[in-house]
């Protein structure tokens, strides 16, 4: 994949480019207002100063004084003007038929007014607009202001005139600023959306990369979690969960083909051994039944392995809500004791059942919880002590019924209690004890009863070894 096209360039584009359409469509939109704005002050600013001007020559031109002392007095008051404002006016002076104006070179020059600017003046409008007036080299802007009498007397109309520069000069201040402060913000926007982009992406590559390492058949690679607790912090917490899942799934499946190798491998080879011993002769005809009995006991036991192997299948791929139905966990329990009736016996152990009369209904799957109380059960006479007494017993417990098994004999050490339900787990006093196991029994009661969502627990202590879980009430199943 090309590195342009991955989600950091993806997510820095498009968050880089919001940002910039963000502030080419602020921009315009301010500039537009700002210009429309400055200009409109400034043409009322020039009016004003043209209303005064008029008022002004009229004002000096209304006095008693001689023709020069007028014209004197006018052009006093427009050196004036020129001084206090960078605009050029012009008066139209109706008795001498000439325009005198703060720019002396435009003096006895011939001026071409817009037509549309005598059509306001006539109708005694304020004329705004732009023109070159026939003198001036670019475009300008103009204000007129109509004439002013008073009396005999009229003066006017007057020209406010200014430079187009003059009157964007604040607007430009404006535009440089605000291009400023745009540079300043996509340069944060880079940086900030930079480091956010890297921070969201960083975890995802290297989830990429250690589920690489996982198909490699490397299951120790993890994603390191700085303290986020976002999104992106629950996603890495559920890969290293998945992770430590697949690691351990992967260990189990080590231990279990070993496991398996050992159980198969040892049968066989006394299959074989003796088998080859007869053929070749090594033993004696004399001896041959009694090892031939040994061939028969290793089948059988090879065979309860590979039954007890698809049994643990089998039962990790059932649907058990479908199979869940009410029935008297009570009456299964009593079948089983008297099922075991016989091994029970000839161990010499005595029996203490704590079973109520009265139906216990739970809701399950008859057939596999039985199959949990038989290995419980066939498990604890097992280790019992000769001539010791099992435990069997049942009991509601809120919205449960619980079931205990009980035996006497060996403490089983703390550290083993937690692999007991392990796949192929045998202690050193089991092996002794039971050849024909097969380390599968536990396992099977614990999927069972996981596939129920129900829990076993197991102690021991000063001989004395517990086990106990629990079964949903069928009265209870519905209640919140």
């Amino acid at each position: 994949m090309s590195r342009f096209k991955g989600i950091y360039w993806r997510t820095f584009t498009v968050t880089v480019g919001m940002v910039a359409l963000t502030l080419v469509l602020l921009g315009a939109s301010f500039f537009s207002l700002t210009y429309s704005y400055i200009m409109t002050e400034k043409r009322s600013e020039l009016k004003d100063r043209a209303e005064i001007i008029a008022q002004m020559a009229l004002e000096a031109y209304v006095r008693p004084q001689s023709y020069n002392a007028h014209r004197e007095n006018i052009r006093s008051m427009l050196d004036v003007a020129e001084l206090m404002s960078d605009t050029d006016f012009l008066i139209w002076v109706p008795s001498e038929g000439e325009f005198m104006g703060t720019d002396t070179s435009m003096h006895n020059q011939q001026l071409q007014l817009p037509v549309s600017m005598w059509e306001k003046l006539s109708k005694g409008e304020v004329y705004m607009g732009v023109s070159t007036l026939g003198y001036y080299e670019k475009p300008r802007a103009i204000v007129a202001v109509p004439a002013r009498s008073e009396g005999l007397v009229e003066i006017g109309p007057v020209l406010a005139v200014a430079e187009p520069n003059a009157m964007t000069e604040m607007w430009r201040a404006f535009l440089g600023i605000f291009g400023m402060t745009a540079i300043t913000v996509l340069l944060i926007a880079f940086v900030a959306t930079a480091t956010t982009t890297m921070q969201q992406t960083k975890p995802i590559r290297d989830m990429a990369s250690a589920s690489r390492k996982f198909a490699e058949g490397n299951f120790d690679a993890r994603v390191m979690n700085t303290g986020r607790e976002d999104e992106i912090g629950e996603l890495i917490e559920s890969f290293n969960a998945m992770a430590d899942s697949l690691q351990k799934t992967e260990q189990q499946r080590r231990e279990f083909i070993a496991n398996i190798s050992h159980e198969l491998k040892t049968p066989m080879t006394t299959i074989a051994g003796y088998a080859d011993g007869i053929l070749d002769g090594v033993i004696s005809p004399e001896e041959e039944r009694q090892y031939l009995s040994i061939i028969s006991d290793e089948s059988r036991r090879l065979s309860r392995l590979v039954r007890r192997m698809l049994d643990v299948s089998q039962l990790q791929s059932l649907d058990l809500i479908k199979q869940k139905k009410p029935f008297d966990l009570s009456e299964s329990m009593r079948r089983v004791l008297v099922s075991m009736e016989k091994k029970i016996t000839n161990r010499g152990l005595d029996v203490d059942v704590e079973i109520p009369e009265d139906p216990v209904i739970v809701l399950g799957d008859n057939d596999l919880l039985t199959q949990v109380v038989y290995n419980l059960l066939e498990n604890a006479a097992k280790f019992a002590s000769q001539g010791s007494t099992l435990f069997l017993g049942l009991e509601k417990a809120g919205s449960k019924a619980v079931v205990t098994v009980r035996n006497a004999g060996l403490t089983i050490p703390p550290e083993e209690l937690p692999l007991l339900f392990e796949r192929f787990h045998k202690s050193d006093r089991s092996r002794s004890a039971d050849k024909d196991g097969v380390g599968l029994g536990l396992y099977i009661v614990r999927t069972i009863l996981e596939q129920h969502h129900e829990k076993i627990t197991a102690t021991s202590e000063d001989g004395v070894t517990t086990f106990s879980f629990t079964v949903q009430l069928a009265e209870e199943a519905g209640k919140p």
